[in-house]
């Protein structure tokens, strides 16, 4: 193994998925097949936000950056695992898997982000109904993305930079089936508190702040519908909301599993298929999850195609 004058070692091997040799084709078909139904699944859905004019709302342009960045967010990870299970060649160089952290930090951080603005969205539609065009108006909408794009690219920059300066030891195995900060820092030889320093910035930044956000906001929602008469309005507000609610508990839930609450015998397994839940199955389910109750979509699906038959 060639030596990098930075790092000590110019190559490292993702352990990967404790998959059987015997298995690994079947799996290998099984997160294929995974990968294209994500890919498939946002295209779609930001194909028709952008080609229907119904869905040119702020719910829906939120939803469209969230579609993006899922699709973005299985991709840096998917592509390289499928390779390493074809190939039985578990190696990554020394940039590709700095590339890799960083892309998946813009997009893991994004996808917290969107999920607070789409709370907020709720929020704004359902506490104040008469007020909503006026507060999320395009220009705020843009006001909202651009500075939170901005800051995931900035934090993800900054982690990139404080890892490149590390000196890494012999052991090269990250316990991972991709370059995760937490697992990369485990073989640095140099000393880390400034990685974990910003770590724990960027965590309350991206994670909790966020969550309790979130939590704030359906915390007001729920008082508001405790406020309501007629329970068609109370099925309709939770018809809205229910959509969101799942994707915040799958992305979160496993988030703070993973990261903030490690399991105490550090077991490699559970941690793995803990990170394939948020890197894998959810940017997978959360199109299934905005599509199949969401009554806009469906007609945007319906218009798209019967205008396509009506053009051949």
């Amino acid at each position: 193994m060639t030596e990098n004058n930075h790092t000590g070692i110019s190559h490292f091997l993702l352990l990967g998925l404790p998959i059987p040799p015997e298995h690994q084709h079947l799996f290998y078909v099984l997160f294929l097949a995974m990968y294209l139904t994500t890919v498939l699944g946002n295209l779609i859905i930001i194909i028709l936000i952008l080609l229907d004019s119904h869905l040119h709302t702020p719910m829906y342009l939120f939803l469209s950056n969230l579609s993006f960045s899922d699709l973005c967010f299985s991709s840096v990870t998917m592509p390289k695992l499928l390779q390493n299970m074809l190939t039985q060649d578990p190696s990554i160089p020394y940039a590709d898997c700095l590339t890799q952290m960083y892309f998946l930090i813009v997009f893991g951080d994004m996808e917290s982000f969107l999920l607070v603005v789409m709370a907020y969205d709720r929020y704004v539609a359902i506490c104040f109904p008469l007020h909503y065009t006026s507060i999320m108006s395009s220009k705020f909408c843009a006001c909202l993305l651009l500075p939170l794009w901005m800051l995931t690219i900035f934090l993800a920059m900054i982690h990139t930079l404080l890892v490149a300066r590390l000196s890494f030891c012999e052991n090269s195995v990250i316990l991972q089936f991709f370059c995760d900060l937490s697992a990369f820092l485990k073989l640095a030889c140099s000393n880390i508190y400034e990685n974990e320093l910003m770590i724990f910035i960027s965590s309350g930044l991206t994670i909790i702040i966020p969550f309790l956000l979130i939590v704030m906001s359906y915390a007001r929602i729920v008082s508001s519908i405790l406020k309501m008469s007629s329970t068609q309005g109370i099925h309709k507000v939770f018809s809205t909301c229910g959509s969101h609610l799942s994707v915040v508990s799958l992305f979160y839930g496993t988030i703070i599993g993973l990261y903030l609450c490690p399991s105490a015998n550090n077991s490699t397994v559970k941690e793995t298929l803990m990170a394939m839940m948020y890197t894998v199955v959810t940017p997978m389910l959360n199109p299934f999850i905005y599509s199949l109750k969401n009554r806009d979509i469906k007609g945007a699906l319906r218009r798209v195609i019967s205008r396509k038959k009506i053009s051949l």
